[in-house]
């Protein structure tokens, strides 16, 4: 299935997108996909398509945008800043709402979970959640990032005090340079600030997460953020699926048991 692919323009220039319109008439659902942060959108393109391909062709309307700075639309990654990216998604939804008024669903995965649940606080309308490895502290996900800065520096012999600097040059409003990625202040601190908190629309969740062992379990702290979600009377379901994690590996790796859960998952929710 070949995507509607344009540049939706913006405050600030233009955002590629794609749209995979559903087959079959009337759209069971919207779903609106969020990447994730620097190199793992680029590992994870191919999964992304894959997928939305498959929703489309089983009734599903799909809209993909890369952010401000990111894959093909304007702007460089190092000017990107949180709050822009979350208006990119609101800017995105109400293109999808002119389009298609099917039950909403924000896709996201890894750092775009964050951003769907931020962007949801802004939408007027109730919204559900497909999450695919979701991060849950983007304070714990911003140090690990930096941590490949410091990684690169023990090559050289040369990262002692490297975290630290770091720290300084974002909390002073510098940029940092990153696995070949330029890291604004703002984008640091907006993600440093950024849970994964449920919205106070309440809806359902889908909740996957990917695991090179066959008898993998949630984490204690997924079991921990998915039962605030259900606390805050979210219908939520989740699986971790033995598969790659195709967002890391070095070579672009596929994980179809993914798929077929994701779609599954979409099925049997109560409309």
């Amino acid at each position: 299935m070949v995507p509607e692919v344009f540049f939706l323009p913006v405050a600030n220039g233009q955002r590629l997108c794609l749209y995979y319109a559903p087959s079959g008439g009337q759209p069971k659902a919207a779903l609106l996909y969020l990447h994730p942060f620097a190199e793992e959108m680029n590992k994870s393109r191919r999964m992304a398509a894959l997928q939305a391909q498959m929703l489309a062709a089983h009734g599903y309307a799909v809209l993909q945008i890369d952010l401000h700075g990111c894959g093909d639309s304007s702007g460089d990654f190092g000017d990107a800043t949180w709050q822009g990216w979350i208006q990119d998604v609101l800017d995105a939804h109400a293109w999808l709402r002119k389009r298609c008024q099917a039950p909403l669903w924000l896709w996201g995965l890894r750092t775009g979970c964050l951003l769907a649940t931020q962007a949801a606080e802004q939408i007027n309308e109730p919204a559900n959640f497909l999450f695919w490895q979701p991060i849950a502290s983007g304070k714990q996900f911003l140090q690990q990032f930096l941590r490949l800065k410091v990684a690169g520096e023990l090559m050289t012999g040369e990262s002692k005090g490297v975290m630290a600097a770091l720290k300084q040059q974002l909390a002073s409003g510098q940029t940092v340079e990153v696995s070949g990625y330029t890291l604004s202040a703002a984008l640091a601190q907006g993600l440093e600030e950024a849970e994964l908190l449920p919205p106070p629309q309440s809806g359902q969740l889908i909740w996957l997460e990917l695991s090179t062992r066959a008898d993998a379990t949630l984490a204690p702290a997924s079991l921990k953020r998915l039962e605030q979600w259900q606390g805050a009377g979210y219908r939520a379901s989740s699986a971790v699926l033995p598969a790659p994690t195709f967002w890391q590996t070095t070579e672009i790796e596929e994980a179809p048991a993914l798929l077929e859960a994701t779609l599954a998952a979409l099925e049997t929710q109560a409309p």
